[in-house]
């Protein structure tokens, strides 16, 4: 069992927490939040509480620290968890810029610690078994991939809220939800080259924006069309189209609740087939494989040069919004 730190109880530091008390490999034992509301939640979930991120560096029985702070943290503290031997789960982004990412990067490496990531979509069956029967050939050559993860979550939130203000989050709906398709393009079709997105503000007053359209163009020639909005009803959506067939993975409902997914196969020649696949703890399971790394049971799926080729990505997807013109990865 691996001691953790949840760093950030807000919204998604408390999903992890209440989907980490049923996990047998990775227990919170320490809930670290600046607000008495957030150390409230802790107290309320079975962990220590703190104000400081420095308690959990401090502390000898935490062995790793779970960063659901906002994400213009990330990057020291990442350095900071691993100069102190702190093994470090971050939510996304990891980072948002190549200096950042390198920067943290280096210090995991250097303290020989691990580094995972919260992009669970890669950990959900139905991706899990399309990027397999991609790899082996049975749909041909992969030519390209559309995807959609758009909600109105967002709409609830106060106008102050760091998720919407334009500084701490300059391209809303990115690190909303577009850094997840961002993240299986990656895993798919490997290394991108070049971006175009276009960014708008039409269903709110998001001063961040509310609209994003992004494509990516990648070394071996696929291309992703990725859409991103936070202004209407939630709706996830991933397609890889191939030489030889395509397949479609369509969420019931948002990944925080999972209640299944619809995967349709459509192949040459044949009639498309369409079947369910029922809900899956993937939140856990993502958490549960940074454990067995932590442990030596088996090595974290997402390596660290694809956490360094999403943040690159990342960076140039921001500049493209703000430029409005095709920028390098």
């Amino acid at each position: 069992m691996i001691n953790a730190a949840i760093v950030g109880l807000g919204w998604w530091g408390r999903t992890i927490a209440r989907d980490l008390s049923q996990s047998s490999l990775i227990r919170p034992v320490l809930g670290i939040d600046p607000l008495e509301s957030g150390q409230t939640v802790a107290t309320q979930l079975g962990m220590r509480t703190s104000s400081r991120f420095e308690d959990a560096l401090e502390d000898p029985d935490v062995e790793a620290v779970i960063l659901c702070s906002p994400h213009r943290f990330h990057a020291d503290q990442i350095v900071a968890a691993a100069k102190a031997g702190k093994h470090v789960f971050c939510e996304k982004p990891l980072c948002t810029t190549g200096a950042e990412v390198e920067r943290a990067v280096t210090a995991v490496k250097d303290a020989g610690v691990h580094l995972g990531i919260g992009h669970e979509r890669r950990f959900e069956p139905s991706v899990i078994d399309v990027r397999k029967r991609f790899a082996a050939g049975e749909f041909g050559t992969a030519l390209q991939i559309e995807a959609n993860f758009s909600q109105d979550k967002f709409l609830a939130l106060p106008p102050d809220n760091w998720r919407l203000s334009p500084t701490e989050s300059p391209v809303g709906p990115l690190s909303a939800t577009g850094i997840h398709l961002v993240d299986l393009s990656i895993a798919f079709f490997g290394r991108p080259k070049e971006v175009w997105a276009r960014l708008s503000t039409r269903g709110s007053s998001f001063a961040n924006g509310d609209t994003l359209a992004i494509t990516l163009a990648f070394e071996n020639g696929a291309t992703a069309l990725l859409s991103a909005i936070l202004a209407t009803p939630f709706v996830g959506r991933l397609a890889v189209y191939g030489s030889q067939g395509w397949v479609e993975i369509r969420d019931r409902t948002h990944p925080e609740n999972p209640t299944g997914w619809d995967v349709t196969v459509v192949r040459r020649g044949e009639e498309p087939v369409t079947q369910f696949a029922p809900p899956h703890p993937a939140v856990r399971d993502n958490l549960e494989s940074f454990a067995r790394a932590v442990s030596g049971e088996s090595p974290y799926p997402v390596t660290l040069d694809e956490m360094v080729a999403n943040v690159r990505t990342f960076e140039a997807i921001t500049r493209s919004a703000t430029t409005g013109r095709i920028e390098a990865v």
